[in-house]
Protein backbone atom coordinates (compact mmCIF):
# COMPACT_ATOMS: atom_id res chain seq x y z
CA UNK A 1 0.00 0.00 0.00
CA UNK A 2 1.11 3.61 -1.41
CA UNK A 3 2.00 5.65 2.12
CA UNK A 4 0.12 9.01 1.71
CA UNK A 5 3.28 10.88 3.06
CA UNK A 6 5.48 9.29 0.28
CA UNK A 7 5.17 13.22 -2.14
CA UNK A 8 6.10 14.89 0.79
CA UNK A 9 9.30 12.88 1.85
CA UNK A 10 10.45 13.09 -1.64
CA UNK A 11 9.95 16.40 -1.96
CA UNK A 12 12.14 17.35 1.39
CA UNK A 13 14.12 14.70 0.48
CA UNK A 14 15.06 16.45 -2.69
CA UNK A 15 15.41 19.95 -0.59
CA UNK A 16 18.03 18.71 1.94
CA UNK A 17 19.81 17.46 -1.50
CA UNK A 18 19.68 20.73 -2.92
CA UNK A 19 20.69 22.31 0.89
CA UNK A 20 24.06 20.18 0.70
CA UNK A 21 24.72 21.33 -2.75
CA UNK A 22 23.93 24.73 -2.24
CA UNK A 23 26.46 24.89 1.35
CA UNK A 24 28.75 22.45 -0.51
CA UNK A 25 29.24 25.65 -3.00
CA UNK A 26 29.00 28.48 -0.40
CA UNK A 27 31.87 26.86 1.54
CA UNK A 28 33.88 26.27 -1.67
CA UNK A 29 33.99 29.59 -2.75
CA UNK A 30 34.85 30.85 0.75
CA UNK A 31 37.90 28.52 0.86
CA UNK A 32 38.89 30.27 -2.89
CA UNK A 33 38.56 33.32 -1.76
CA UNK A 34 40.58 33.85 1.13
CA UNK A 35 42.65 30.98 0.90
CA UNK A 36 46.66 32.23 1.84
CA UNK A 37 48.20 33.45 4.82
CA UNK A 38 48.19 37.23 5.38
CA UNK A 39 50.84 38.92 7.46
CA UNK A 40 49.38 42.81 7.14
CA UNK A 41 46.22 44.23 8.02
CA UNK A 42 44.84 47.19 6.92
CA UNK A 43 42.69 48.97 9.24
CA UNK A 44 39.99 51.59 8.62
CA UNK A 45 38.93 54.10 11.72
CA UNK A 46 35.89 55.29 12.13
CA UNK A 47 33.07 52.34 12.33
CA UNK A 48 36.18 50.24 12.50
CA UNK A 49 38.39 50.58 15.37
CA UNK A 50 36.27 53.33 17.07
CA UNK A 51 32.71 54.83 17.33
CA UNK A 52 32.89 58.11 16.29
CA UNK A 53 29.21 59.41 16.18
CA UNK A 54 29.06 61.74 19.07
CA UNK A 55 32.07 63.74 17.81
CA UNK A 56 31.19 63.47 13.84
CA UNK A 57 27.79 64.35 13.90
CA UNK A 58 27.91 67.56 16.25
CA UNK A 59 30.82 68.63 14.31
CA UNK A 60 28.69 68.37 11.20
CA UNK A 61 26.06 70.04 12.27
CA UNK A 62 28.09 73.07 13.97
CA UNK A 63 29.54 73.38 10.06
CA UNK A 64 25.67 73.17 8.23
CA UNK A 65 24.58 76.10 11.52
CA UNK A 66 26.71 78.03 9.56
CA UNK A 67 24.94 78.09 6.15
CA UNK A 68 21.12 78.29 8.42
CA UNK A 69 20.50 74.67 8.39
CA UNK A 70 19.77 73.01 11.74
CA UNK A 71 19.37 69.62 12.29
CA UNK A 72 17.71 68.19 15.06
CA UNK A 73 17.92 64.71 15.18
CA UNK A 74 22.16 64.24 14.89
CA UNK A 75 21.53 60.60 13.87
CA UNK A 76 20.30 61.91 10.55
CA UNK A 77 23.74 63.05 10.42
CA UNK A 78 25.69 59.70 10.67
CA UNK A 79 25.74 58.98 6.56
CA UNK A 80 28.84 61.50 7.26
CA UNK A 81 30.70 58.69 8.74
CA UNK A 82 33.16 57.03 6.76
CA UNK A 83 32.82 58.83 3.03
CA UNK A 84 35.44 61.88 2.69
CA UNK A 85 33.44 64.87 4.02
CA UNK A 86 33.77 67.03 1.19
CA UNK A 87 31.70 64.57 -1.46
CA UNK A 88 29.32 64.35 1.62
CA UNK A 89 28.67 67.83 2.18
CA UNK A 90 28.13 67.94 -1.60
CA UNK A 91 25.74 64.54 -1.66
CA UNK A 92 24.02 64.90 0.85
CA UNK A 93 23.49 69.05 1.08
CA UNK A 94 24.15 69.92 -2.49
CA UNK A 95 27.17 72.10 -2.06
CA UNK A 96 29.41 72.77 -4.62
CA UNK A 97 32.89 72.07 -4.84
CA UNK A 98 34.17 75.47 -3.11
CA UNK A 99 30.99 75.55 -0.24
CA UNK A 100 32.10 71.92 0.59
CA UNK A 101 35.73 73.02 1.47
CA UNK A 102 34.31 75.79 3.32
CA UNK A 103 32.23 73.66 5.44
CA UNK A 104 34.79 70.87 6.08
CA UNK A 105 36.69 74.38 7.56
CA UNK A 106 33.62 74.95 9.55
CA UNK A 107 33.46 71.00 10.96
CA UNK A 108 37.04 71.05 11.77
CA UNK A 109 36.55 74.47 13.83
CA UNK A 110 33.97 72.00 16.61
CA UNK A 111 35.83 68.37 15.41
CA UNK A 112 39.60 69.86 16.10
CA UNK A 113 39.45 70.56 20.07
CA UNK A 114 36.33 68.44 20.91
CA UNK A 115 33.98 66.51 18.72
CA UNK A 116 37.96 64.54 17.77
CA UNK A 117 37.58 63.45 21.84
CA UNK A 118 33.62 62.83 21.09
CA UNK A 119 34.51 58.97 20.79
CA UNK A 120 34.93 55.24 22.26
CA UNK A 121 36.60 52.40 21.41
CA UNK A 122 34.95 49.64 20.34
CA UNK A 123 34.53 46.84 23.29
CA UNK A 124 37.43 44.12 22.73
CA UNK A 125 38.79 46.30 20.35
CA UNK A 126 42.60 46.72 22.34
CA UNK A 127 42.30 43.05 23.08
CA UNK A 128 42.22 42.33 19.54
CA UNK A 129 45.36 44.94 18.42
CA UNK A 130 47.15 43.42 20.87
CA UNK A 131 46.65 39.49 20.52
CA UNK A 132 47.35 40.12 16.58
CA UNK A 133 50.45 41.91 17.04
CA UNK A 134 51.80 39.51 19.90
CA UNK A 135 51.20 36.81 17.11
CA UNK A 136 53.18 38.58 14.65
CA UNK A 137 50.96 39.87 12.53
CA UNK A 138 50.98 44.00 11.31
CA UNK A 139 48.27 46.15 11.61
CA UNK A 140 48.20 49.34 9.71
CA UNK A 141 45.44 52.30 9.76
CA UNK A 142 44.41 53.93 6.85
CA UNK A 143 41.87 56.16 6.74
CA UNK A 144 39.76 59.14 5.21
CA UNK A 145 40.24 61.42 8.42
CA UNK A 146 42.89 63.68 8.33
CA UNK A 147 46.07 61.87 9.22
CA UNK A 148 47.14 64.68 11.84
CA UNK A 149 43.85 63.82 13.52
CA UNK A 150 43.70 60.25 13.41
CA UNK A 151 47.65 59.91 15.14
CA UNK A 152 45.47 62.03 18.02
CA UNK A 153 42.68 59.61 18.19
CA UNK A 154 45.45 56.91 18.55
CA UNK A 155 47.01 58.53 21.19
CA UNK A 156 43.97 59.53 23.01
CA UNK A 157 42.99 55.93 22.96
CA UNK A 158 46.77 54.84 24.05
CA UNK A 159 46.84 52.06 20.76
CA UNK A 160 50.11 53.98 18.75
CA UNK A 161 51.98 51.17 20.11
CA UNK A 162 49.88 48.81 18.14
CA UNK A 163 50.48 49.99 14.37
CA UNK A 164 52.88 49.89 12.03
CA UNK A 165 51.99 53.15 10.19
CA UNK A 166 48.86 55.68 10.90
CA UNK A 167 47.82 56.51 6.91
CA UNK A 168 45.38 58.97 6.69
CA UNK A 169 44.37 61.66 4.10
CA UNK A 170 45.98 65.39 4.02
CA UNK A 171 44.15 68.57 5.29
CA UNK A 172 44.24 69.66 1.67
CA UNK A 173 42.39 67.00 0.16
CA UNK A 174 45.15 66.21 -2.18
CA UNK A 175 44.58 62.62 -0.71
CA UNK A 176 41.48 61.87 0.40
CA UNK A 177 40.10 58.82 -1.38
CA UNK A 178 40.07 56.08 0.20
CA UNK A 179 41.83 54.21 -2.34
CA UNK A 180 44.84 56.40 -2.32
CA UNK A 181 44.79 56.49 1.43
CA UNK A 182 45.45 52.72 0.89
CA UNK A 183 47.68 52.95 -1.56
CA UNK A 184 50.25 56.00 -0.07
CA UNK A 185 50.33 53.07 3.41
CA UNK A 186 51.01 50.42 1.36
CA UNK A 187 53.93 52.30 -0.68
CA UNK A 188 55.56 53.84 2.42
CA UNK A 189 55.81 49.96 4.09
CA UNK A 190 56.87 48.28 1.26
CA UNK A 191 54.05 46.20 1.13
CA UNK A 192 52.84 43.52 -1.40
CA UNK A 193 48.88 43.84 -1.94
CA UNK A 194 48.85 40.44 -2.24
CA UNK A 195 49.93 40.23 1.66
CA UNK A 196 47.50 42.49 2.69
CA UNK A 197 43.62 42.46 3.50
CA UNK A 198 41.71 45.72 4.36
CA UNK A 199 39.42 45.88 6.68
CA UNK A 200 36.50 48.43 6.78
CA UNK A 201 32.45 49.04 7.77
CA UNK A 202 31.96 51.22 4.56
CA UNK A 203 31.84 50.39 0.38
CA UNK A 204 34.70 52.82 0.40
CA UNK A 205 37.03 50.64 2.46
CA UNK A 206 36.07 47.38 0.27
CA UNK A 207 36.07 49.55 -3.43
CA UNK A 208 39.69 51.48 -2.07
CA UNK A 209 40.88 47.50 -1.44
CA UNK A 210 40.18 46.73 -4.74
CA UNK A 211 41.56 49.47 -6.79
CA UNK A 212 45.02 48.48 -5.03
CA UNK A 213 44.44 44.79 -5.86
CA UNK A 214 43.69 43.65 -2.06
CA UNK A 215 40.80 41.59 -0.75
CA UNK A 216 38.80 43.07 2.33
CA UNK A 217 36.48 42.21 5.00
CA UNK A 218 33.48 43.80 6.18
CA UNK A 219 32.67 44.86 9.62
CA UNK A 220 28.99 45.06 10.13
CA UNK A 221 29.06 46.65 13.63
CA UNK A 222 30.13 49.77 12.83
CA UNK A 223 27.77 52.05 10.12
CA UNK A 224 27.74 49.81 7.00
CA UNK A 225 25.32 46.92 6.33
CA UNK A 226 25.73 43.44 4.51
CA UNK A 227 24.37 44.64 1.61
CA UNK A 228 26.44 47.65 1.00
CA UNK A 229 29.21 45.47 1.91
CA UNK A 230 28.25 42.49 -0.22
CA UNK A 231 27.55 44.97 -3.56
CA UNK A 232 30.55 46.17 -2.95
CA UNK A 233 32.51 42.92 -3.18
CA UNK A 234 33.53 42.38 0.17
CA UNK A 235 34.94 38.89 0.67
CA UNK A 236 34.08 38.30 3.86
CA UNK A 237 31.79 40.10 5.95
CA UNK A 238 32.45 39.90 10.21
CA UNK A 239 29.29 40.54 12.50
CA UNK A 240 31.27 41.59 15.56
CA UNK A 241 34.90 42.75 17.31
CA UNK A 242 35.29 39.00 18.37
CA UNK A 243 34.66 37.62 15.21
CA UNK A 244 36.59 39.70 13.33
CA UNK A 245 39.70 38.98 15.81
CA UNK A 246 38.84 35.10 15.25
CA UNK A 247 39.25 36.06 11.33
CA UNK A 248 42.69 37.77 11.61
CA UNK A 249 43.62 35.02 13.30
CA UNK A 250 42.70 32.33 11.03
CA UNK A 251 44.50 34.50 8.26
CA UNK A 252 47.34 35.21 10.20
CA UNK A 253 47.55 31.36 10.28
CA UNK A 254 46.81 30.65 6.88
CA UNK A 255 44.34 29.07 7.59
CA UNK A 256 41.19 28.98 4.93
CA UNK A 257 38.20 31.17 5.66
Amino acid sequence: MRSANMPGRNKNLHRDRWDVKIRRKKTKERENRMRKQYRYFLMDLDGTISDPKIGITKSVAHALHYYGIEVEDLDTLKKFIGPPLTSSFQDFYGFDEAASLEAVEKYREYFKDTGIFENVLYDGMEHLLKTITEQGGHIVLATSKPEVFAKRILDYFHITKYFLLAAGSTLDTSRNRKGDVIRYALEQLSIDPSDAVMIGDREHDVIGAKENGMECIGVLYGYGDREELAQAGADEIVSTVPELEMCMMELLRGESR
